[in-house]
């Protein structure tokens, strides 16, 4: 362009156009043709950008379906299964004459774990995303928080410190299904009015504990208790991520502490 137009300046325009006017008009030339082209330039690569951030929502919303169906294979099918093996065995039991206290306790934890799923299922997708600092673990436990303090009725405060990177994203969903179950049968077992979660500590060693001012649980080893399932799952659960898991009840209240790496006793 800038060519073009020194060769017709040159060759036609210089009886009309002095050489100073020409070298201004050069620049301004310049400019004009530069904004003709970048334009659609930049409408294209908005155009671009805006189907990558679509492709990067439906690419997220497919990576949060197949975790959720993965859980749901995990956790609700599988205890359907067994559920529906318990109850071939206690009808076969039946016709038999004699059908065991054992095997009904067996299928009421099943069904328990199966009310457990679902209800976590659902509290994970009630809680929204709409940027990178809603992934934050602390921002997680806070909505959990609040929507198990509207479903029980009971007051919760956290104090939480604990680092983002301190656990990984499977171990995040086994914690918050901990708490949840810690402040349920705190309603459940030690009417308790308010609840304390506090959380501390590093990848290598960390603590959260769960603490109410209620009465206490009456029970020496409340874990023991038949028909306690939700305290024996949240131990089989705390077990199986290598964690150490300990309850602790008096008339001050009662403590459910979770610590990794280290016994709960000692010094972060």
């Amino acid at each position: 362009m800038v060519g073009i137009w020194e060769l017709v300046r040159h060759q036609f325009l210089m009886p009309y156009i002095s050489m100073d006017m020409g070298n201004y008009l050069t620049p301004a030339l310049v400019f004009l043709f530069s904004i003709m082209l970048l334009l659609p330039l930049f409408r294209m690569m908005e155009r671009n950008q805006r189907e990558l951030e679509q492709e990067r929502a439906a690419k997220a919303a497919m990576e949060a379906r197949e975790g959720l169906a993965k859980e749901l294979h995990e956790g609700m099918a599988q205890s359907l299964f067994l559920l529906s093996v318990r109850i071939d065995r206690l009808e076969q039991s039946r016709k038999q004459g004699g059908i065991s206290a054992e095997s009904v306790d067996q299928i009421k934890k099943t069904v328990h774990e199966v009310n457990r799923y679902v209800r976590q299922a659902i509290a994970s997708l009630k809680v929204p995303v709409s940027g990178k600092a809603e992934f934050s673990l602390e921002r997680s436990v806070k909505e959990q928080l609040s929507a198990i303090a509207s479903e029980v009725m009971i007051g919760v405060t956290l104090n939480w410190s604990l680092q983002e990177d301190a656990l990984t994203a499977a171990e995040q969903a086994e914690l918050l299904s901990c708490i949840r179950e810690a402040i349920i049968n705190v309603r459940k077992h030690t009417r308790a009015g308010r609840v304390t979660i506090s959380g501390e500590g590093g990848q290598r060693h960390w603590r959260v504990t769960v603490a109410d001012n209620g009465a206490g649980i009456i029970h020496s080893d409340p874990f023991a208790v038949s028909g306690s399932y939700g305290l024996q799952i949240m131990k089989e659960r705390a077990e199986s991520m290598g964690w150490q898991l300990a309850l602790k009840s008096g008339a001050g209240g009662t403590i459910v502490e979770l610590t990794k790496g280290g016994p709960a006793d000692e010094p972060l």
